[in-house]
């Protein structure tokens, strides 16, 4: 069962159940693109749902299903020891990027990385172990053609260093900053050149996950087991304010893309697939307005599900 889909360009914000999400999203000042689904009975409700998105780190869940299935066929050992050598990974804000010693890790615990904190360096061995072009296979395997990979952060952060002319990163910022008009062409946040999805396709790809359909069912376990953990409060779980509402997700930020997809479960049961694009009309690394506007669209998307 298909409930409303709507598109936003057309669709007026003064009537029916989208009133709230197209006001949060206009008094935000970003554009939203959002798709849920009733995991159990497929009943699903969207607002541009098959429009093409940014992923930014919301492109760890394909690689993580990826990582599971080879894990489950044999091909990788997840208690395989990996050594990180100091500064060797991949930049980023979090985990193995901003480590100063040299580490080592089971490949499990680098994939649990890769999403609790959005570890660029974790995603970079996993994604470099399971390999894009299989990622993308599977995708394409799971009727989601239009999510896909071009790289892994490396390449992301490579092709901003093409935009702007520059191979030094802290430059890379620094003309983001000063020439914020630039940044709504850059490679990354353009679907078409950049890793990409759509709404619905990032929404039924955790559906697949939550009913053991994108792989046997204990990786499929170990994919929402890693998903439970992100620790990430202020976007899709700020819709659900409740202790007892669990949320599995991902987040992914990136120029002026700020999004998350996740699961949310119910005490009573149900159990929902989200997924919350946004762009933002104006750049900064702070973002608060949007960052809550993800969970209001989710709320909303929800809210329909359950009582239409």
């Amino acid at each position: 069962m298909t409930y409303a889909e709507v598109d936003a360009s057309t669709s007026s914000p003064e009537s029916g159940w989208t009133a709230a999400p197209l006001t949060a999203a206009a008094r935000a000042g970003a554009d939203v693109f959002a798709h849920a689904l009733d995991i159990d009975s497929g009943a699903e409700v969207g607002i541009n749902s098959d429009h093409p998105v940014v992923t930014a780190s919301v492109f760890k869940v394909p690689v993580l299903t990826e990582y599971v299935r080879q894990v489950s066929s044999g091909e990788l050992d997840p208690n395989a020891r990996v050594t990180i050598r100091a500064g060797s990974a991949t930049i980023g804000p979090t985990g193995l990027s901003v480590f100063s010693d040299d580490t080592e890790w089971s490949l499990r615990d680098v994939a649990t990385s890769m999403i609790t904190v959005s570890d660029n360096g974790a995603t970079d061995i996993v994604t470099g172990m399971v390999g894009v072009d299989r990622v993308n296979a599977t995708m394409r395997s799971l009727g989601l053609p239009s999510t896909a990979l071009i790289g892994d952060c490396a390449a992301l952060f490579a092709s901003m260093s093409d935009d702007f002319g520059t191979t030094d990163p802290e430059r890379v910022e620094q003309l983001m900053v000063a020439d914020p008009g630039r940044i709504a062409t850059m490679s990354v946040c353009t679907p078409e050149r950049t890793n990409r999805s759509t709404p619905r396709e990032s929404a039924r790809l955790l559906q697949l996950l939550w009913t053991d359909q994108a792989a046997g069912p204990a990786a499929c376990a170990e994919a929402r087991r890693i998903l439970g953990l992100q620790i990430w409060p202020h976007r899709l779980s700020s819709g659900f304010p409740r202790d007892d509402v669990k949320i599995s997700g991902k987040t992914g930020t990136i120029g002026i893309v700020r999004n998350e997809i996740g699961v949310v479960e119910f005490p009573d049961g149900h159990r929902y697939a989200v997924a919350v694009f946004t762009r933002s009309h104006a750049f900064g690394y702070r973002q608060p307005a949007v960052d809550a506007l993800i969970g209001t669209v989710a709320a909303a998307l929800v809210d329909r599900l359950a009582n239409a």
